[in-house]
């Protein structure tokens, strides 16, 4: 059974994700947004007669996902009562995971982190241990949030590999040994036997920036820079994972050197070995600065360690190369740029604007904003909270 064909309800009265009853997922869209209305208006909107308004609202009340909404003061006759969607009605278990640090959250249906734990974690150590880890944070979470199990809707997870989004499971990670084709879906649903859902890191990231800093932008491109690089991409307001999951692999395209940006590294290389962290930090190596890892990349940078700063530059102009040909082809209007390298300071935005902006075409930059990322460290539970209440709630 696929991660995404699971379901809860009773058959016929839910649309597929289970929580919703059937044709009032229209109803419910319009009210996710969190601004109370009235039956009237939404008929209005809709163009629904107002019975069939009514009664879709009744079986979204019967099933906690709108309630009533406290009424302005009047100044003269009672006003209209309005609905509003009740986020709190379920929870949703998120679980970022990283190449060495694991965020646990505790989410509504809204995607609002209600409550969280981090820790480092190696993901290299495998799937059972690591989500043995991640299950163990989780269940003592939901305890401590006081509300029952029955109210677990789903549970979203991000790994730093491929992801077949279908199945769940991770495919030839490279930096995750032992996780290849392994039932993530399976192995969590022995401890929550609801949905699981599971996407590479990247795409929930880019979910959780749209989420909280752009929503409002269609069309959206997250780049993910720290132990691998990878790009998420939002178009049409939503996330775009190509036919089998793998779009986005940024990492092992070939840079396309040009004047301004010479040819360098070796002649194999692709954008990972020239711009993560491991290879910035083997650029620093290389002129005499002990330094292995993207923490080491880091401390150096905010130190001010001329080669550090000098080497995540150069990285940025790396990644702009590449980006370049993204800005033309899907003509984003905002580039989001995240991870750990990004977190070093203004250097590898420097370098990918001054690329960027050069190579692309002008009405593609025309508005172009290339940003860091604001979502912090819970971006990734955010985005995976976010990946399953869409799947929960979503008319589609």
């Amino acid at each position: 059974m696929s991660a995404s064909s699971l379901s809860t309800g009773s058959a016929g009265s839910t649309t597929p994700g289970g929580l919703v009853p059937r044709d009032a997922g229209d109803l419910l869209a319009i009210l996710r947004d969190g601004i109370p209305r009235t039956r009237a208006q939404l008929a209005e909107i809709t163009g629904l007669a107002r019975s069939t308004v009514a009664s879709r609202i009744d079986a979204l009340m019967h099933a906690r996902l709108i309630m009533p909404a406290p009424d302005a003061a009047s100044s003269g006759g009672r006003p209209p009562a309005r609905v509003v969607f009740n986020a709190g009605a379920r929870i949703i278990l998120a679980i970022d995971l990283g190449a060495t640090h694991g965020v646990i959250a505790i989410a509504d249906l809204a995607g609002n982190v209600l409550a969280s734990e981090s820790a480092p974690l190696t993901i290299a150590d495998g799937p059972e241990p690591v989500l043995g880890w991640a299950l163990h944070i989780a269940k003592w979470l939901v305890k401590a949030s006081g509300r029952p199990r029955s109210e677990l809707a789903g549970v979203g997870i991000g790994l730093p590999g491929p992801v077949q989004h279908s199945t769940g499971m991770p495919i030839n990670p490279p930096i995750m040994p032992g996780w290849d084709r392994f039932d993530v879906p399976s192995y969590v649903r022995r401890t929550f036997d609801v949905p699981v859902l599971v996407d590479n890191d990247v795409n929930v990231l880019a979910l959780g920036e749209h989420a909280v800093s752009w929503p409002l932008e269609d069309d959206l491109l997250f780049v993910k820079v720290s132990t691998g690089i990878g790009l998420g991409i939002i178009a049409g307001g939503r996330l775009q994972r190509g036919a089998a999951g793998s779009a986005g692999d940024l990492g092992h395209v070939r840079v396309p050197f040009t004047r301004d940006t010479p040819r360098h590294g070796d002649e194999d290389a692709d954008l990972e070995a020239l711009a993560s962290g491991p290879a910035i930090a083997r650029y620093i190596a290389e002129r005499g600065t002990p330094a292995t890892s993207s923490a080491d990349v880091l401390a150096l940078a905010r130190a001010g360690n001329a080669d550090a700063v000098a080497g995540i530059r150069q990285a940025g102009r790396d990644l702009g190369e590449v980006l370049a040909t993204c800005v033309n082809l899907f003509n984003p209007s905002v580039v989001v740029v995240g991870g750990s390298i990004a977190r070093a300071g203004e250097q590898l935005l420097a370098g990918v604007r001054e690329v960027v902006y050069r190579q692309s075409t002008p009405l593609a930059t025309q508005h172009l904003q290339i940003v860091p990322a604001s979502a912090g460290e819970t971006g990734g539970v955010l985005g995976a909270a976010i990946m399953v209440a869409q799947h929960l709630l979503d008319p589609a």
